[in-house]
């Protein structure tokens, strides 16, 4: 690639889509049901580029197309004007004073999936004309370059230019359904616990680092069901499959989950909702902070305060 700052102003954003569709999906037919366009339209739109920047981006193999290194350079630059973009047609979306308009949350999967959607549907019942993106996973977006516009993050935000409000301490314990303590009993001490069925991470080397400091002493060939996924392991311990960590106030909800070795096993998890600072003057944003910092809150003092 060798482009001169004017060979810039021809580019067009369309013909970058279809580049981060195809990094993404690895086929042109894939990429095409991802953006809804016809197959030809990707072909297209990827020579396009190709021509514009005089390189190949991607290369045919048995596993897919696979980009090449200039693609690979590319990549975080399309990745950041997909996000500028779609910031873009949030901001758009209502008005700067007016709670109407398109706000982007993003969540780990747990607490996107078991603790936000109640808080969500009571916001929704007080601004109907507010629509919500919920993203989940476990890696933090990055608020600066506007992959969404709040975050509920279970980490201290470092990055600067944010706002960032602390909620408090979700704690952590070991948990497991009555079903399956009425045919295996408790433990009567720490370092009983692999003598029993033991649900928890399976590649995730950081998760397994964090409950050993907290005061287990576990390996990874110590669990009966491995899964790095957290909503999956409170499915399991749910269903009786074996004891895990769940946080108090998921483990308190009906039919309620039994504490294993409470006095012995605590684990807090710190729990602050960010947005940038430039967001705070746009009220449909500030009105959704707002409402996640006070329904969190309530959240942590027990299952009552979901419907808050």
């Amino acid at each position: 690639m060798n482009l001169a700052p004017s060979d810039l102003s021809h580019f067009d954003w369309d013909n970058q889509r279809v580049f981060l569709a195809i990094l993404t999906e690895s086929s042109l037919s894939a990429a095409a049901r991802a953006l809804h366009v016809a197959q030809p339209t990707v072909r297209r739109r990827l020579d396009a580029l190709e021509h514009s920047i005089g390189t190949v981006l991607f290369t045919r193999s048995p596993a897919g197309l696979q980009p090449t290194p200039d693609a690979l350079v590319l990549a975080g630059h399309a990745a950041a004007m997909a996000s500028a973009a779609a910031a873009f047609a949030r901001a758009a979306s209502g008005p700067a004073d007016g709670v109407a308009g398109t706000v982007r949350v993003t969540a780990s999967e747990i607490v996107g999936t078991e603790i936000l959607p109640p808080m969500l549907a009571a916001l929704r019942a007080r601004h109907p004309r507010l629509r919500l993106e919920l993203h989940l996973g476990n890696r933090n977006e990055d608020l600066l370059r506007r992959d969404a516009d709040i975050a509920v993050r279970m980490v201290r935000p470092v990055q600067t230019a944010l706002h960032a409000r602390r909620i408090g301490a979700v704690p952590l314990g070991l948990f497991a359904a009555p079903a399956y303590v009425g045919r295996h009993g408790l433990p009567a001490r720490l370092a009983d616990l692999p003598r029993f069925a033991l649900i928890g991470p399976d590649r995730a080397a950081g998760d397994l680092a964090m409950v050993n400091q907290a005061g287990l002493d576990l390996s990874r060939d110590d669990f009966a069901l491995r899964t790095d996924n957290h909503v999956a392991q409170l499915a399991a311990i749910r269903a009786g499959l074996g004891i895990g960590i769940c946080q108090h106030p998921l483990a308190r909800r009906a039919p309620g989950l039994v504490p294993v070795l409470p006095d012995l096993f605590s684990l807090p998890l710190e729990m602050w909702v960010v947005m940038h600072e430039d967001l705070k003057r746009m009220r449909r944003v500030r009105t959704v902070f707002d409402h996640l910092a006070r329904s969190l809150a309530d959240y942590l003092q027990g299952p009552a305060g979901l419907d808050k």
